[in-house]
C-alpha cells in the first residue's frame, strides 16, 4: 500500500482503519488509535515516528502522546497508553521490570540498538586530569577543580541529563564520594548545546553522553570507566566499594527495548507482530539523529526517507 498525502501525523487518524486494511485478518482488529509515547530526545522521536508510519501503512489509526520516560508505565499498565518504542537498559530496566511483573505491561523485544550512557569528557581535559578514564582520578581535588565552574567550585561540575531520564547520577556521586556537583540539563537540546559551546572554547565539561547518537562520533572524548555494573550494585548496599550505599558503580550497557500494554496483542494482533518485528541498528539511528540535530531536517522528513529506502524491509514486518 503506498503512502498518501492524507496522513496527518501527531494525532489520531480520522480515516477508518477498515477502509485501508490490506487483508481480511486486519479487518477484524480494533479501529481505536494505537497510542505511541513520545519522549524528549531525538532518537526516540525518530523511532516512534517510524513505527507510527509503518502501522499507518498497515491501516491502523495512530496517535502520538507526550509522556514522561519513567512515569509512562502507569499509563501503559492501565492501557491508556499502548507502546513505548525505547526503554534503555542503561536507565529504564528497573521501571520496566516492575511494570512487566504486574502482567499488565509486556516487553515487546529488542529494537536492535545497543545502549551506552555514561559520564563523558573531551580528550583535551586529560591534560588536567591525566588519570582518566579511570573514575578514581575524579576523586583528586585538582582534577575535580579542573571540571569546576563558578557555580560549583571547588567541586567539579557534572552535567546530567534531564531529571526525568533517571540514571542515578546524584546517588553515584554520593556513593563513590566524588567531589562533584550534579547539574541537570533541562532538555536534550540544552545538554548538547552546552557540549558544543564548551568544545569550541576548549572549556572544561563533564557530561552525560549516550549512544546511539552523533556526539561520540563528532567529538573526540572518552567515557569514564566506573566500577562495572551488576544488578546487585543497584539493589544491595553491601555490594561494592561503599558498604553502606547502592549505586557505587557505572551504568549498565545493553539493549534498547520496545515495551507496551499487554492488551496490544489481543486488540491489535497484526500491529503487535509488526512492533515485535521492528529492528534498526545504531549506525542507521546515528545517521538519522545527525540529519535532524546537525543537518536541520525534520523528524518527519527523515522518517519519510527511511521508509522510502527500506520499503521491502518494513512491508515484511506488516505482512505485505
Amino acid at each position: 500500500m503506498s503512502k498518501t498525502n492524507t496522513v496527518i501525523r501527531g494525532r489520531a487518524m480520522a480515516v477508518s482503519a477498515a477502509a485501508l486494511l490490506a487483508g481480511a485478518a486486519l479487518a477484524q482488529e480494533s479501529t481505536d488509535p494505537i497510542k505511541l509515547t513520545l519522549h524528549d530526545w531525538t532518537g526516540q522521536l525518530i523511532t516512534t515516528q517510524l513505527m507510527g508510519d509503518i502501522l499507518q501503512e498497515a491501516g491502523y489509526n495512530v496517535e502520538y502522546v507526550q509522556a514522561d520516560y519513567l512515569a509512562q508505565f502507569a499509563g501503559l499498565e492501565t492501557g491508556d497508553l499502548h507502546v513505548a518504542m525505547e526503554m534503555w537498559e542503561t536507565t529504564g530496566r528497573d521501571a520496566m521490570d516492575a511494570a512487566t511483573a504486574t502482567g499488565k505491561v509486556e516487553n515487546f523485544g529488542p529494537t536492535g540498538m545497543k545502549a551506552k550512557e555514561e559520564w563523558w569528557y573531551p580528550t583535551y581535559m586529560k591534560e588536567k586530569c591525566p588519570g582518566l578514564p579511570n573514575w578514581e582520578a575524579l576523586k583528586d581535588e585538582a582534577c575535580a577543580e579542573a571540571f569546576s565552574t563558578a557555580e560549583t567550585a571547588p567541586k567539579g561540575r557534572y552535567l546530567g541529563g534531564p531529571v526525568t531520564w533517571g540514571g542515578f547520577d546524584d546517588e553515584r556521586v554520593e556513593a563513590l564520594d566524588l567531589p562533584f556537583e550534579v547539574i541537570h540539563a533541562g532538555t536534550d537540546a540544552a545538554l548538547f548545546a552546552e557540549l558544543e559551546s564548551a568544545y569550541q572554547r576548549q572549556a572544561p565539561i563533564m557530561l552525560w553522553i549516550y549512544a546511539p547518537h552523533w556526539a561520540p562520533a563528532k567529538y573526540e572524548g572518552e567515557w569514564v570507566e566506573f566500577p562495572e555494573y551488576t544488578a546487585e550494585c543497584y539493589t544491595d548496599p553491601a555490594w561494592g566499594l561503599n558498604p553502606d550505599m547502592a549505586y557505587d558503580c557505572g551504568k549498565p550497557f545493553g539493549e534498547i527495548w520496545k515495551v507496551g500494554w499487554a492488551g496490544v496483542k489481543d486488540k491489535w494482533p497484526g500491529a503487535y507482530a509488526a512492533i515485535q518485528a521492528f529492528t534498526i541498528d545504531n549506525a542507521e539511528m546515528g545517521a538519522m539523529i545527525t540529519d535532524v540535530d546537525l543537518n536541520g531536517k525534520t523528524v518527519e522528513a527523515v522518517a519519510d526517507e527511511w521508509m522510502a529506502a527500506n520499503e521491502g524491509r518494513w512491508k515484511g514486518w506488516i505482512g505485505q
